[in-house]
């Protein structure tokens, strides 16, 4: 029998591994910025006035990836609706998490501890931190979006010990992020509750096995102990984790969660970027 006492991997949670095609064709392009060694699917609003620029979001997607058609449609509204850049890289370096069998549930078909593995935070991060680097250096203002896995993620960016080091013209008394949004986060220790150090946006399902009420707890107590940045906390009754990118028509009042949690995040960014 396993030691209790022995830090056990992070699993993940079947909750993880719903999705829905949200309606709609992304209007965005695939790049490659410089400084940064993979692929981002990218979109601009017409709105923005120096899109090259000016304000700019980081996304950090899920299991999907940065192919997923509501990932992508995410970010063509969050680019039109705030008139910012939006990067949707591939933090997975060309690795795609078969859809159909994630659809339909047949996770048996899928190796997902192999894929944990590989993409894991510790593989993952410093990859992360590079690409938000390479927009520090190229946009005035940065915020960073996370779902599901890539909710850890923007913890990280947001800590104050994520400080731009290598950006020139930048101090190495800011974090790498402006602020972030974060919608039912997994893999997030109280660790990363405790580094933050930005504004911070958070988009809670009440059914939620990865952001446990233990940790949204340890949320709010750590949060308003701290008292550094402005941060805020959206509660979706009755709504599943993954309900925020996935937006299931036949789940009832989740597509409405969707569209609310979307509305939150252009909001919230639109206050700390612009």
């Amino acid at each position: 029998m396993a030691d209790s006492s022995t830090p056990q991997p992070p699993k993940v949670h079947n909750c993880c591994l719903k999705a829905f095609e949200w309606d709609g064709t992304p209007s965005g392009t695939e790049t490659t910025i410089p400084g940064t060694s993979q692929p981002a699917y990218v979109v601009t609003g017409s709105g923005s006035t120096n899109p090259d620029a000016g304000p700019a979001i980081l996304m950090v997607h899920d299991l999907f990836g940065w192919t997923f058609p509501n990932n992508r449609l995410l970010a063509d509204h969050y680019a039109r609706e705030m008139g910012a850049a939006v990067y949707l890289p591939d933090f997975f370096v060309g690795e795609v998490v078969p859809f159909e069998p994630l659809l339909a549930g047949r996770f048996e078909e899928l190796d997902l501890a192999g894929w944990l593995a590989r993409n894991g935070r510790a593989v993952r991060e410093p990859e992360i931190f590079t690409y938000a680097r390479a927009l520090r250096g190229k946009h005035t203002r940065l915020g960073a979006v996370g779902f599901c896995y890539g909710g850890w993620a923007v913890f990280r960016l947001g800590a104050a010990s994520s400080k731009v080091e290598d950006v020139e013209g930048e101090g190495g008394d800011r974090s790498l992020v402006d602020a972030i949004s974060a919608g039912h986060p997994s893999m997030l220790t109280k660790e990363d509750i405790e580094g933050l150090a930005v504004p911070m946006q958070m988009l809670a399902p009440e059914i939620d096995e990865a952001y446990s009420p233990e940790l949204k707890a340890f949320t709010f107590t750590t949060l308003q102990r701290a008292g550094q940045a402005p941060w805020e906390y959206l509660h979706f009754p009755g709504a599943e984790h993954g309900c925020l990118a996935r937006g299931d028509a036949l789940k009832k009042g989740e597509r409405e969660a969707m569209v609310r949690g979307k509305n939150a995040v252009v909001a919230w960014m639109s206050q700390h970027l612009f």
